[in-house]
């Protein structure tokens, strides 16, 4: 979660919304991603969506079983399907999205026995870095704000 902190920290120093995330299988980096909307103008540019994206052509394959997926905010609905789509067996995060959150603030998609695919969640690993991160990005964006 570490690595994940320090990759929120890259994507506010470009002015992205500080949110970073990290693929691991059998205690392996797999790979590494960060939020890059505002650089792309790619509305699917969540951190969670890059680093899949990265593990799929590392790995050559579209299923990331047996992966892990460390992320400083709760996934929204948008990641939590591809997650659930790529296969990724757990979810560690940092801090809730109350407003966006789909593994446990609005949305449990893991917990929905329809689907074809479980997904274990863990929440709350470094919660304060996680959350203090995010709060002080938004405050500093409303203080500079005319």
């Amino acid at each position: 979660m570490r690595l994940a902190l320090s990759l929120a920290e890259s994507a506010a120093s470009k002015g992205e919304v500080p949110v970073g995330s990290v693929i691991v299988r059998d205690d392996q980096l797999i790979s590494t991603g960060f939020n890059l909307r505002e650089s792309t103008n790619q509305a699917c540019s969540h951190a969670e969506i890059e680093s899949i994206q990265l593990a799929n052509k590392y790995l050559s394959s579209w299923r990331l079983s047996n992966c892990h997926l460390y992320v400083t905010l709760e996934p929204c609905l948008m990641c939590a399907g591809a997650i659930q789509q790529c296969r990724i067996s757990k979810v560690i995060y940092g801090t809730r999205d109350p407003k966006g959150g789909a593994m446990g603030s609005l949305y449990n998609i893991h917990e929905d026995l329809r689907l074809n695919h479980n997904v274990e969640v863990v929440e709350g690993i470094l919660q304060e870095d996680c959350s203090k991160i995010l709060k002080d990005f938004f405050a500093l964006r409303r203080s500079t704000k005319i």
